[in-house]
């Protein structure tokens, strides 16, 4: 007996079909008809040369750019919408091909750009010896273990805290996004973030273009450097970070100064100080003996002008000695001018006792 449906239980069984037959499905294509609705939902056709199939998903899911042309591999869940429609519903994508790749990649290059998150006015600058370091990578990982393994050698000492995230793959972007989160909402944050990831194909660098993880990075609060890949690939991660590190093992050295340099440049510092230290004693003691030579000659001169005057002074005390002059025949008498009293007469070599006999006054 043929069975009989309502149109509403019908698709409902092709759908249930549907769901048991295929859970999930890639699809393989090139990208027509791209429209986005009501800035909520996305609309496109995966094409080939003999088919098409249409395209659904929320504009939430727009992690990369969707442009007309692009190749594109989609996972999605095939389902007959409640008019008839048969479409898949996108959970993820990527492109497929350089071409692609390289497209989607300028477009929200450009879209990004002209928000201004790549900026040079926006980046802050790490700090000089962080004692706290946020570390975002794969810890099984070689570009992590040589990144950690140089930044002891530089330095050691410090803090390192570290979340493992995937960094390719489908739940790779996500995981960085958490870990950017739970950094920047911890009680003590780290000084410095560094999201770090080796080498790898422009697919395996796909997850660090994801324009989610690109804004998370731009708005961190936490100071950020991001070293993924070889020296010569650039994502937008890399443009969106404070900092930018070729390679993992150039991030330990951007975050970290090298001990050694900076014992050599205490060392020199040092010798110059010394050196300085000892050219001001040569320059005060040059001083001090100039200032002492002038003290002591105008020591000497003061000297001399007393002597100078001890000597008139002292010629001039001769010039006047009484004694001098009794030894030019003077004489010097002491007593009384009148007649009858007795009187003294004092010569160079005796004295005479006299009475005054007459007075007589001079005329």
């Amino acid at each position: 007996m043929t069975p009989r449906f309502s149109v509403s239980d019908f698709l409902a069984v092709v759908n249930q079909s549907l769901e048991v037959a295929f859970s999930a499905v890639e699809i393989e294509g090139e990208v027509a008809s791209f429209k986005v609705n009501q800035n909520k939902w996305v609309f496109f056709d995966l094409k080939d040369e003999n088919g098409s199939v249409g395209c659904f998903m929320s504009v939430y899911g727009l992690r990369t750019p969707i442009a007309d042309g692009m190749k594109l591999i989609v996972r999605a869940l095939p389902k007959v919408t409640a008019w008839g429609k048969f479409s898949v519903t996108v959970q993820s994508y990527y492109p497929s091909g350089e071409g692609s790749l390289h497209k989607g990649f300028e477009l929200l290059r450009a879209k990004l750009d002209k928000e201004g998150l790549f900026t040079p006015e926006r980046k802050r600058v790490l700090p000089a010896i962080p004692a706290h370091i946020g570390v975002i990578s794969s810890t099984q990982a070689a570009g992590y273990t040589d990144f950690i393994t140089i930044l002891n050698e530089r330095w050691g000492g410090m803090r390192v805290d570290v979340a493992h995230v995937q960094v390719q793959g489908e739940a790779a972007a996500d995981q960085i996004i958490a870990a950017i989160r739970y950094f920047n909402e911890s009680e003590h944050p780290p000084e410095v973030l560094a999201i770090l990831r080796g080498g790898g194909s422009a697919d395996d660098l796909g997850a660090f273009n994801d324009e989610l993880l690109v804004r998370a990075i731009a708005s961190s609060r936490i100071p950020t450097l991001v070293g993924v890949g070889h020296e010569i690939d650039t994502t937008l991660a890399d443009l969106a970070a404070d900092v930018r590190a070729a390679t993992p093992s150039n991030a330990a050295q951007i975050i970290m100064p090298d001990k050694r340099e900076y014992i050599a440049a205490a060392h020199h510092q040092v010798s110059r100080i010394i050196a300085q230290f000892d050219s001001n004693i040569d320059v005060t003691r040059q001083e001090t003996r100039r200032l002492l030579a002038r003290s002591l000659e105008a020591a000497e001169r003061r000297i001399d002008m007393s002597l100078n005057q001890t000597e008139q002074q002292c010629r001039m005390l001769a010039a006047y000695d009484p004694r001098a002059v009794l030894a030019r025949g003077y004489a010097i008498v002491r007593g009384v001018a009148c007649v009858g009293s007795e009187i003294t007469i004092q010569q160079s070599k005796q004295t005479i006792t006299a009475e005054v006999t007459h007075v007589a006054a001079n005329e």
